[in-house]
């Protein structure tokens, strides 16, 4: 009984994390301008990575499966943001300007 649980459990936040992972595509499509891109590519896909790889955790039960999945889950909680913030300074500084200053020089 236990072990369907965690099988239900597990496959909620993997299908879950899965959909946020598409759903931050679908943002990267809509949204206006570079910074706002990013910022829904790196916060849905941190959340989805996050959920995936806890739904991971469950299926796989405590051992060394787990414990590499917690570090790559820390190595992703690490380089994603930086990352992200590497690559919106490079915008910046190479003249990129949000949308919503765009509008407000008009």
């Amino acid at each position: 009984m236990l072990g369907l649980i965690a099988d239900i459990v597990s496959w909620l936040l993997i299908v879950t994390g899965a959909l946020a992972c598409v759903i931050s595509g679908y943002g990267m499509l809509r949204m206006p301008d570079l910074y706002s891109r990013i910022h829904a590519a790196s916060v849905a896909d941190t959340g989805g990575m996050l959920l995936i790889l806890i739904g991971l955790m469950f299926q796989a039960g405590l051992g060394l499966t787990t414990a590499k999945l917690v570090l790559i889950v820390v190595f992703l909680l690490i380089t994603s943001p930086t990352a992200t913030h590497a690559l919106a300074r490079a915008a910046r500084q190479d003249g990129v300007r949000p949308a919503s200053e765009k509008r407000a020089r008009r």
